[in-house]
């Protein structure tokens, strides 16, 4: 078979819908400055799905680095990888000043999330080694295990028990490998806004013999007194050996880094094949960061108005009956039940006669017969944007349980 034949004939599972929803529900466009606020096809929206947790994004000061990082160095400073030609006392300094703040001996710059964390997996187990992983686990875990020779055993979500039992599992393997356990699950989940077990996982090292690698994308700049993470919020910073997060959340930026002790982050920074053979971070991302960190940790109220958003928002859906799962954290998911037809129509509805866009999130992703409408409070929401949601929802989920978008009349091929 042609390869182009079979993928005309083979779209995937989103992109099999492409035809009709592209440049609607996936691909849209929303224009304008960053903010709650924005255009999209001529009408001003109310958004809540964009990763700008603490409101960096257009921050004065954040917005006056990026420009004098670009004008002091231009986009393409430093040229080449970071251990060839690339490398800068900037980009040490951010290593140093992160590897500080979240509580680790050093850190390394990443140049995206996603890879990155591929990346890792690669570079830290081989096919002697065994990996125990969380069944929720985001899609860069799930791909950088794709590309792990060895065994895998994956565990019931957050559920402790199954996780002891795979590690019984992987420590029989291990055993005849002579390899070593690789722990992986996410301090915050990103679709349910559940938190990891991190404590209950450390927890299982008095029984077995394993490092502990988590995804902190989203606790990073939300969770914690200081915000330095998921494992600060839950007093566990010591039990987790290898810490990653991004840019793209808190920080409202690009890239990621991981952080260590010295001799692992050493060993990744001359091991991992992305980082080896890609182009460093443009300096004025670096000088950006270096501002949205400083920010992150010496602006406590950005924080603390993002919480107050994000408890005022959950506690009003669940007053008005709404499904809200078992988020402790920011991430704001809403349950309903529903097929894909009335997830389509619900979701133009929002957009088109109460002016709010929202992620909307459909099987495979959820099962079948249920639809997750997926909010992002940030710092620069208001308790008027809230409330205007919040009266919304009421009267979507109103004409959802009376039938009315099962009528609509939407192509679907």
């Amino acid at each position: 078979m042609d390869i182009f034949d079979k993928v005309a004939k083979r779209m995937g599972p989103i992109g099999q819908h492409q035809k009709w929803s592209h440049g609607y529900f996936s691909f849209p466009k929303l224009e304008g400055e960053i903010a709650p606020h924005m255009n999209f096809r001529g009408k001003k929206l109310l958004v809540w799905s964009l990763n700008n947790y603490l409101g960096l994004a257009n921050h004065p000061e954040v917005r006056k680095a990026d420009e004098q990082g670009a004008a002091d160095f231009g986009m393409a400073y430093p040229m080449g990888a970071r251990m060839m030609s690339g490398n800068s006392k900037y980009h040490e300094q951010l290593e140093q000043e992160l590897a500080e703040f979240v509580g680790k001996p050093d850190a390394f710059l990443l140049n995206f999330g996603y890879q990155g964390m591929v990346s890792i997996i690669d570079a830290l187990v081989d096919r002697n080694d065994v990996v125990v992983y969380d069944g929720e686990s985001h899609a860069c875990i799930v791909d950088g295990l794709r590309l792990h020779m060895g065994k895998r055993f994956v565990y019931k979500h957050n559920n402790i028990d199954d996780c002891r039992k795979q590690l019984e599992r992987a420590t029989k393997l291990a055993e005849t490998t002579g390899g070593g356990i690789l722990v992986i699950t996410e301090g915050v989940f990103g679709m349910s806004g559940a938190q990891g077990k991190l404590k209950e996982i450390i927890d299982l090292k008095k029984e077995f013999t394993f490092r502990l690698l988590i995804d902190d994308a989203h606790g990073f700049g939300t969770m914690g007194p200081t915000g330095a993470g998921t494992h600060e919020a839950q007093n566990c910073i010591d039990g987790v050996d290898v810490y990653f997060a991004t840019f793209a959340k808190s920080m409202a930026g690009i890239g990621a880094f991981v952080a260590s002790t010295e001799e692992m982050t050493n060993y990744l920074r001359y091991n991992m094949r992305s980082q080896t053979f890609a182009k460093a971070l443009p300096m004025p991302m670096v000088i950006g960061l270096l501002k949205r960190l400083e920010l992150l940790k010496n602006s406590p109220e950005l924080r603390e108005k993002l919480w107050k958003v994000a408890r005022t928002l959950q506690q009003g859906l669940k007053e008005r009956g709404f499904d809200i799962g078992v988020t402790d954290t920011v991430v704001t998911p809403v349950f309903l039940k529903g097929e894909l037809l009335e997830a389509t129509a619900l979701t133009m509805d929002l957009r088109e006669n109460y002016g709010i866009f929202c992620s909307i999130v459909v099987y495979p992703v959820i099962p079948k017969g249920m639809i997750e409408l997926r909010l992002i409070p940030t710092a620069v929401h208001t308790m008027e944007d809230v409330q205007i949601t919040l009266d919304a929802f009421s009267e979507v989920s109103e004409k959802l349980k009376n039938g009315y978008y099962a009528e609509a009349k939407i192509p679907t091929t």
